[in-house]
């Protein structure tokens, strides 16, 4: 990277910083009418993070996208800003400081992915131990003694005091799965069996990936209660093919078997079913009173249709009302505070980090590098569609939070660790070839 790049990156870095730091002090100045006394200690602390990743990045992958990591930074600083808000309205389990640490946490995981993983392309040597290592993950809640059951879905581990969520860090592994099976077998799997209307079927044989990953996705649907790890793994698995095969006849055959799926678990299990149930009928007063029932859903309705267009003001709503508004629901409650501007801007925002990651994908000199940045890229547009999509009630609600805002550790580690993984790709994909040396004794005798 030029030093005139550099520069460019560093002061993008700097402004997102700043526009944090704003935003911060607009939450002081709309709660108690002066600026926060610790925002130069959290300014600082921000700021020396991501300088801290800055260096890192330019040391180890100079040649990467400059976007990446300044995008990245204005989301979880905005996400610190709100999570230090609702802390301010009495919000027991909200912490800002608990969420500076384990951003620290997550630039730390950055840095070291960067470090360690000089050459991103090891890890298609290591696909079926990354197949492997995902199942495992996906299956440590459901161990006894270590497994925690919390708010009705089974998808935590806890050893002491703390817990973490090994489904977010199961992604990763799955998608360099997918990415290493689907690059050694496309040429199999694109190829075409009958035809239907104006759709070329795969033959029936090669159908097994598919049923494979169907099943496993419902297991964590009804055995974890997770609809939202459910979704996120096999939509990923299903984008995936069909960026290795080109073929549509598999999206179309995954999106039957996961609705087909789906339904007949909500009529056989009744957690699935109330979930249904509430996205349907939330405003049902049966429902709204219920426990686990619609009360959450609505009080997120009624926050984002009380922020209009242009929002109430950071301070100036009442974000606390939302239950977890720190947490799942952090969406909301920027809406009422942001209006429907600051939530589109947000979305702009995520928007551009995955179309970085696709343009890393197209960049990329060989086809796993593409499917893997390309399944990286989709799943965090995946989560961050499912997770808006619940709040507005588009879609069921899953679970899921909101990429590098929501309060909490797990998902928030893995998503540096996935940003750690698009930059490396993209300083693979930007790095300019190495210069031809040509022997200087031949040079001479072409010139004579």
């Amino acid at each position: 990277m030029t030093a005139k790049r550099r520069g460019a990156q560093l002061g993008m870095l700097a402004f997102a910083v700043l526009i944090v730091m704003g935003a911060y002090a607009s939450v002081g100045l709309g709660i108690n009418g002066k600026v926060p006394s610790g925002m130069l200690g959290y300014g600082l602390g921000l700021g020396g993070l991501m300088l801290a990743a800055y260096l890192v990045l330019a040391r180890w992958a100079p040649w990467a996208d400059p976007l990446l990591l300044p995008l990245v930074t204005l989301v979880n600083g905005i996400g610190l800003v709100m999570i230090y808000r609702i802390e301010l309205a009495g919000e027991r389990l909200a912490s800002a400081a608990s969420q500076l640490m384990w951003t620290a946490l997550g630039v730390v995981m950055f840095s070291a992915t960067l470090i360690a993983l000089r050459d991103h392309r090891v890890l298609q040597r290591l696909t079926y131990t990354a197949g492997f290592a995902g199942l495992g993950l996906l299956v440590l809640p459901m161990l006894p003694f270590i497994g925690r059951e919390i708010n009705g879905a089974r998808i935590w581990v806890g050893v002491g005091p703390f817990s973490i969520q090994p489904a977010e860090f199961a992604k990763l592994a799955l998608v360099v799965f997918f990415a290493g099976y689907l690059v050694a077998k496309r040429d199999v799997l694109a190829l075409a069996g009958r035809r239907l209307l104006f759709i070329d079927l795969p033959r029936a044989r090669d159908l097994g990936p598919i049923v494979i990953t169907w099943v496993i996705s419902l297991g964590v649907l009804v055995l974890q209660k997770d609809l939202g790890s459910s979704l996120l793994l096999f939509g990923a698995f299903i984008v995936m093919l069909y960026i290795a095969t080109q073929r549509t006849s598999w999206v179309l055959i995954g999106i039957l078997l996961f609705i087909g799926g789906a339904f007949v678990a909500g009529q056989i299990f009744s957690h699935v079913e109330a979930r249904f149930d509430v996205w349907l009928h939330a405003e049902d007063q049966r429902l709204y009173t219920a426990v686990g029932g619609s009360e959450q859903l609505m009080q997120g309705q009624f926050a984002m249709g009380s922020g209009g267009i242009l929002g109430t003001g950071l301070g100036q709503g009442y974000p606390y009302r939302i239950p977890l508004s720190f947490s799942d629901f952090i969406f909301p409650a920027v809406g009422e505070e942001l209006g429907l501007t600051g939530l589109m801007a947000i979305l702009m925002v995520y928007a551009l980090i995955v179309e970085r990651g696709l343009r890393t994908a197209l960049a990329a000199r060989d086809p796993f590098t593409k499917l893997l940045a390309g399944g990286l890229s989709f799943i965090l547009a995946w989560q961050v569609f499912i997770i808006v999509g619940g709040v507005t009630r588009l879609i069921p609600l899953t679970g899921l939070v909101t990429p590098f805002m929501s309060a909490g550790g797990s998902a928030l580690l893995a998503n540096w660790m996935l940003i750690a993984l698009l930059v490396r790709m993209s300083d693979a994909a930007r790095r300019p070839p190495p210069q031809a040396i040509q022997d200087e004794g031949m040079t001479q005798v072409m010139q004579r």
